[in-house]
């Protein structure tokens, strides 16, 4: 088989990702173009791309990404670092698994969009309701992420710990956390998915300040359905990204796994 046969072949595996893609558009502008009440409902590509050029050239949607992707870090950031905290006494401490365990979960089955209406009349509907809302969603995963990693860890490391009579503390430290901080780091990607979904679902319901979620409400209020189809795009794909990265950075930071 000669090179270029080979390249061809290669090229037509790669491209066959884009073959949905490019149908669902075709489909959409076809039914774009079928009556009145279609082009409403199915916004044409012209459409979307004037959409895009209008909402960027106003500076609101680079202000609106910028809110929100802010939000969702901060969030995961909060959220994150406090279920670690958390997840890690409780599997270190029997006594603090007994006492938070049942709240934690009992906790956690409550939908955190049942809470909303509790933040509000506790902070009200501007950033520390949104806030609240994605920290929480950060926190679950990590607290049970942390818990079961931590206790998933093998039982020969923790008796390197005792025949070198390091501690409960260092053997924690040296040996325990280094030991469940890949699968910790799968639960950090899970968190940043959920305080993702959080971000756009708080900022949809406190419609108060800046962010993607008030775009999506302000665009829905005017009927602009090219603006709505252009946000839940980008939605996906700041998400895609964000989850793209975090993954390629757990690769890296943990590439010493491949090595066994």
């Amino acid at each position: 088989m000669s090179q270029n046969t080979v390249s061809r072949f290669q090229f037509l595996r790669s491209a066959r990702g884009w073959v949905l893609p490019v149908v669902l558009l075709l489909v959409w502008e076809f039914m774009s173009r079928q009556s009145a009440e279609h082009s409403y409902a199915f916004a044409s590509i012209s459409q979307i791309f004037h959409g895009l050029v209008e909402i960027i050239s106003t500076g609101e949607l680079q202000q609106g990404i910028t809110a929100s992707v802010q939000r969702a870090l901060l969030g995961l950031l909060i959220g994150g670092s406090v279920g670690f905290v958390v997840g890690a006494i409780m599997s270190s401490w029997r006594v603090a698994d007994v006492l938070i365990g049942p709240l934690y979960h009992m906790l956690r089955q409550v939908p955190l969009m049942g809470l909303v209406p509790l933040f509000s009349l506790w902070l009200g509907n501007g950033d520390p309701s949104k806030l609240t809302v994605v920290c929480l969603s950060a926190f679950y995963p990590l607290v049970l992420a942390t818990y079961e990693s931590l206790h998933q860890v093998e039982g020969k490391y923790r008796e390197v710990g005792d025949v070198y009579k390091l501690g409960k503390w260092r053997t924690f430290y040296k040996i325990l956390l280094p030991a469940a901080l890949p699968n910790i780091f799968t639960g950090i990607s899970f968190a940043l998915a959920f305080a993702w979904l959080a971000t756009i679902g708080s900022e949809i319901l406190f419609a108060a300040g800046a962010g993607l979620g008030n775009i999506m409400m302000n665009a829905q209020a005017a009927s602009r359905m090219d603006i709505l189809i252009i946000l839940t795009a980008l939605i996906g794909l700041l998400g895609f990204l964000m989850n793209f990265f975090i993954n390629r950075a757990g690769r890296y930071l943990f590439r010493w796994r491949n090595l066994r």
